[in-house]
């Protein structure tokens, strides 16, 4: 018996008979003390065969390491190379296996070659050629393996135990889109905060002028600077908008819309309200819509949004007096075409590609001062990738600039197409 199992015995026999007379004692049935004293025996019996917790626990069975024998098993070749991401085996400072993304990505040429000539970076390259066997992972950033701006993390593992030869798990993760994504919500950040700052910094500006009694007695002056103050305040309020409808739209960008939309009813209450809105340039707004219209399955808010954004940056950037064309019509059985062009001095080339970029402008002091922020053409794009349609932009210097959007029709459900489900629901399976 292991030493204090018979001490831990007397005790729990001394519990039980204590546990029985006192039980007699107090007048309990004789069915009551039996199922204490065989409980008080199982309890006994479960304690005795455990194992005493202070004993040190049995030591592992280390697998036989000094044998690297399993590197070369067909299950572990199997594992390398249905790994997704580029994976190496390194061993003597060469290549000796290497799944396809890694064939890929490196070329076919290094097995058996040199690992610096599949990979050309100082500190990896150091690190996997170097005679000191490695006792624990090590993660190496890369810039610029494969293309110029991707970046790949790169975990080295030592496997097995040859000092001589030590065998390396090379595994690569592609962090670009991270990176990508990391920088972008940083620019965001900056480009939101420089937003926000300009027009406080104006508003507190003309406070304290205000403040003063000379310059706030003059009710001219006041009145100029109340004037001002109201703009950089609506100027605000308009970005806070737009930047709560972006986050809005990106928030149910993976949410298909489904209601669905008679086009001719939205368009003429948008261009009503811009009409309204828009002055002198309201006058300007020219409808063209094809007949019989079929309906979208899209956002009724959405899609209002993204037609008010387009017609507002066509009257702000087109020539004054010259026409806002609006024009839909169905291009087949599937899609619908959405264009808003006007008569202004064009758009270069080199900056088209980013008109959709969140605070690109292309003359950010004429944006400003009409009371752009910079984020119209990114709510679009938002809204268009949401409804899954596409967005165009062409522009001609001298000449101006038409928006295309393309949005999905309703589906149509007609008796054939119903029949025809229900022929190939009941159908055998084969």
């Amino acid at each position: 018996m292991i030493p204090g199992k018979s001490l831990q015995l007397s005790t729990a026999l001394t519990v039980i008979a204590v546990s029985v007379g006192a039980m007699l004692m107090v007048g309990a049935g004789l069915d009551v003390v039996a199922i204490l004293i065989a409980t008080a025996l199982v309890l006994t019996f479960l304690m005795l065969h455990q194992e005493d917790e202070r004993l040190p626990p049995p030591a592992l069975q280390a697998p036989d390491t000094e044998s690297d024998d399993y590197l070369d098993l067909p299950a572990f070749r199997q594992i390398v190379h249905g790994l997704n991401a580029p994976v190496l085996v390194i061993a003597g400072g060469r290549v000796m296996t290497a799944n396809a993304p890694a064939l890929k990505l490196l070329g076919q040429h290094i097995l058996g070659e040199d690992v610096r000539i599949a990979i050309r970076h100082p500190a990896a390259a150091e690190r996997l050629t170097s005679a000191e066997p490695m006792d624990a992972p090590v993660k190496i950033d890369i810039i610029g393996l494969g293309t110029r701006a991707q970046r790949w993390a790169m975990r080295i593992i030592p496997l097995g135990r040859d000092t001589e030869q030590q065998r390396l798990f090379v595994y690569l993760e592609d962090e670009t889109d991270m990176h990508a994504a990391e920088r972008a919500r940083g620019d965001f950040v900056a480009n939101a905060s420089h937003e926000l700052r300009t027009p406080l910094a104006a508003i507190l500006g003309f406070i304290e002028t205000l403040q003063d009694p000379h310059a706030g007695g003059d009710a001219q002056t006041r009145g100029r600077f109340l004037s001002i103050l109201e703009s950089e305040a609506r100027r605000m309020r308009q970005l806070v908008d737009d930047l709560m409808s972006l986050s809005r739209i990106e928030a149910d960008k993976h949410r298909l819309p489904t209601e669905l939309i008679a086009m001719p009813e939205l368009i003429a209450e948008v261009l009503a309200v811009s009409r309204q809105n828009l002055g002198e340039r309201g006058g300007d707004i020219v409808s063209a819509l094809g007949d019989d219209l079929p309906p979208v399955q899209g956002d009724r808010l959405q899609i209002g949004q993204l037609l008010h954004n387009l017609v507002s940056n066509s009257a702000k950037y087109g020539r004054p007096g010259s026409p806002i064309t609006v024009q839909v019509r169905a291009v087949d059985s599937a899609m619908i075409r959405l264009e808003v062009s006007d008569e202004g001095e064009g758009i270069p080339p080199d900056h088209l590609p980013r008109l959709t970029e969140r605070f690109y402008r292309v003359d950010s002091g004429r944006s400003r001062a009409l009371g752009g922020t910079g984020l119209g053409l990114a709510i679009v794009k938002h809204i268009v990738e949401r409804h899954r349609g596409r967005l165009d932009i062409k522009s001609s210097m001298g000449k101006g600039t038409t928006v295309s959007v393309l949005l999905p029709q309703a589906e149509k459900k007609t008796e054939a197409t119903e029949v025809t489900h229900e022929i190939d629901a009941s159908a055998p399976l084969s």
